[in-house]
């Protein structure tokens, strides 16, 4: 691997082709041994070996600040990230012009898988917060995948994960009423942070009530009437952008 202060690093296959401020590297290389999201990120049974060289395929982990892009919309497909720390937001840009969000990545998960089929990404991602990615180039990690099948059965999850999360949102948008969306989107916040080992019933939301909003198809001041109405009920206690849920059985179900 190339050191990340050489002016070579510049060129590398790792940086994305996309003309914007470029993404800033951080100071050594990736150790995944010592993340916190290993359990996450790398699947389980791997041998030394295979550990060794996952870990090499992974060429840099980098710093994204608050509402940078990783990649745009029709930018070329060559890496998938995974979430070190931080959070991100993915946006389409529909025919009309307008932004529609189509998801919310959180640590640990996967980012780029949108540019697989097209060999062009079909989004915009951004940070939602100063993050930080580790990434991965695609078609060496396809390679790779040939040769440790722990890893090939580990992709192959990321991308049921994908197909089941937009498949997801299509049911919340088409047959949930708007508490429902807001409950649904609540529970499933805390269900992927206590997979994370975080609190499952305390957290910040780091998306703006606007964002929530296009996710959910909602206008703002539904979603922030909805919080409201659960806040009064009990249900769940609202701190700006703390959410502490009091009563998840009570929360709205499908």
């Amino acid at each position: 691997m190339i050191p990340l202060d050489e002016p070579e690093a510049q060129s590398s296959r790792c940086i994305p082709n996309c003309a914007r401020p470029p993404l800033r590297p951080l100071a050594g290389a990736v150790h995944c041994s010592k993340c916190a999201t290993r359990n996450i990120c790398m699947p389980a049974g791997l041998s030394e070996g295979d550990f060794l060289r996952i870990e090499a395929l992974i060429c840099t982990s980098r710093k994204v600040r608050r509402g940078e892009a990783v990649y745009r919309t029709a930018d070329p497909f060559q890496n998938i990230y995974t979430i070190k720390s931080g959070s991100f937001k993915t946006v389409a840009i529909l025919r009309d012009g307008q932004e529609q969000i189509t998801g919310f990545q959180l640590v640990g998960e996967p980012l780029g898988m949108d540019g697989i089929g097209s060999d062009f990404h079909i989004c915009d991602a951004i940070a939602l917060e100063d993050s930080t990615l580790c990434v991965i180039p695609f078609q060496q990690l396809e390679a790779l995948c040939y040769q440790v099948k722990p890893m090939q059965r580990h992709v192959h999850r990321w991308m049921c994960a994908e197909i089941a999360r937009e498949s997801g949102q299509l049911t919340l948008l088409g047959s949930m009423s708007a508490d429902q969306r807001v409950s649904s989107f609540l529970l499933n916040v805390s269900q992927r942070l206590q997979a994370r080992g975080y609190s499952s019933t305390e957290f910040n939301l780091r998306m703006t009530r606007e964002e929530i909003g296009s996710y959910l198809g909602l206008k703002l001041e539904t979603v922030s009437r909805m919080l409201s109405r659960f806040q009064k009920e009990h249900l769940i206690d609202v701190q700006g952008r703390l959410i502490r849920i009091l009563d998840i059985d009570g929360l709205p179900h499908p």
